[in-house]
């Protein structure tokens, strides 16, 4: 499974619920420019409507030589996603809170697939505490290091 995006603040602003994989309808183009790595999930997000499941927000870079419609490198792309996990999203969006997120866009048997996640909003002291371990071992390795361990 090859990664050719992924969302690092996703995993810094949210505590993950649950995850799901789920398929992308895509152009001809777009999957050319993933492939090549110009995908941006940076702000992207995933909405529910009419039963389906969007990703909104994802910037899928020009192709060289590709026609695009005006607005087509942030349009939302539709998740292909089986009934019960949309059901379960759906009914999960309802409480206060949660979000889905896309975590990143990676192949599968030759197929763009984008790993989603049910999540829960990270509080700012949850954040700190995150960023304070972190210091804290890059701390201790740089002591070992000093220390020739």
């Amino acid at each position: 499974m090859a990664t050719l995006a992924t969302n690092k603040k996703a995993l810094f602003n949210y505590e993950l619920v649950d995850k799901f994989e789920a398929g992308l309808i895509l152009d001809g183009w777009e999957v050319k420019s993933i492939r090549a790595g110009n995908i941006s999930l940076k702000e992207s997000y995933v909405i529910i409507k009419n039963n389906r499941a969007y990703l909104q927000g994802a910037h899928v870079g020009k192709w060289q030589g590709a026609v695009i419609p005006i607005g087509g490198e942030t349009r939302d792309r539709e998740l292909l996603l089986h009934k019960d996990e949309l059901a379960k999203l759906f009914s999960a969006m309802k409480i206060k809170g949660q979000a889905i997120v896309p975590l990143n866009i990676h192949m599968a048997k030759h197929r763009i697939k984008a790993e989603i996640a049910l999540a829960r909003g990270k509080k700012l002291y949850d954040k700190r505490s995150v960023l304070k371990e972190k210091d804290q071992k890059s701390d201790i390795a740089r002591d070992l290091k000093r220390m020739g361990m």
